[in-house]
């Protein structure tokens, strides 16, 4: 059963100890709030501010388990925070661990200071659940994609249309990668996991990813530079640095250009390109 009064005092209680910069958010010139206004929270959290008015008013439906997990993400939850948060609106929390979505509060301050580099929150199987803007502008919205298709290496074995973001000579190698990952994804998780899963899919869907799953190569490591190549720029060399949360085993992939090179002034052009497109100063 839902607690109203509880779940609206957490919330308020959450918003107010927030600052803008917390969430990426600007302060701006005249701010009297203490802590988020809920147009901001609503915003962080993808709602209307009239539906998180109402939770904070003891009003309105009950959420549901996604409009929670949307509320836990956007208010930078712990996930003891975000169980509470379950109980309180009378649902059972989700799974901890590998299975789970939800971002470490450290690892979205992280993600949100990093506003003018590509970067990306992943799972293990490549599932992308947060960019920065110009993370989004290098690769497009990875984290639109639903089922199986969330996992970069299941569309690599069955998209072309992903392969086109890569140079052409690190296809053979992106290729074993995937397939060393998974299997190593697998091995670790059992045969009743969403890696296994995904596995017997492309196991169906793919003879190049069987064959190199019959290899039984493991232990394969990303390269340090990664080339893209971006549909309005060309070529552009970035070298990939990863945090990983090994709670939830989640990385935070950061993408950086050797000041000076070509793929830096790529990268700057990228970010300019990226704001006339969103109607910023260009």
């Amino acid at each position: 059963m839902i607690d109203r009064t509880g779940l609206a005092g957490f919330l308020r209680r959450r918003r107010e100890s927030l600052q803008p910069e917390d969430v990426g958010l600007p302060r701006g010139q005249r701010r009297r709030t203490n802590g988020l206004r809920r147009e901001e929270v609503a915003s962080l959290c993808h709602m209307s501010t009239d539906y998180y008015a109402r939770l904070e008013q003891e009003r309105g439906p009950q959420p549901s388990t996604q409009m929670l997990a949307s509320i836990a993400q956007g208010l930078h939850l712990s996930l003891d925070e975000r169980d509470h948060l379950f109980s309180l609106a009378g649902h059972n929390p989700p799974a901890r661990g590998v299975a789970s979505d939800h971002i470490s509060p450290g690892m979205l301050r992280v993600l949100d200071r990093l506003s003018d580099t590509p970067a990306e929150i992943v799972t293990e199987l490549g599932e992308t659940l947060r960019q920065t803007p110009l993370g989004v502008a290098l690769t497009g919205d990875t984290t639109r994609y639903t089922g199986p298709e969330r996992s970069i290496g299941y569309r690599w074995f069955t998209d072309p249309e992903t392969r086109r973001l890569y140079a052409p000579d690190d296809h053979d190698f992106l290729s074993r990668l995937f397939a060393s990952g998974l299997r190593g994804a697998v091995t670790r998780r059992g045969p009743q996991s969403r890696a296994a899963q995904v596995a017997d899919l492309l196991a169906a869907r793919s003879a190049e990813f069987r064959a190199l799953w019959d290899t039984h190569e493991v232990g394969l490591r990303p390269r340090d530079i990664k080339t893209f190549i971006h549909p309005q720029v060309g070529a552009i060399e970035l070298n990939c640095q990863s945090l990983l949360d090994p709670d939830q085993s989640h990385m935070l992939l950061v993408y950086t250009a050797v000041p000076g090179s070509e793929s830096y002034e790529k990268l700057q052009l990228l970010s300019v390109i990226n704001a006339q497109s969103l109607g910023g100063p260009g």
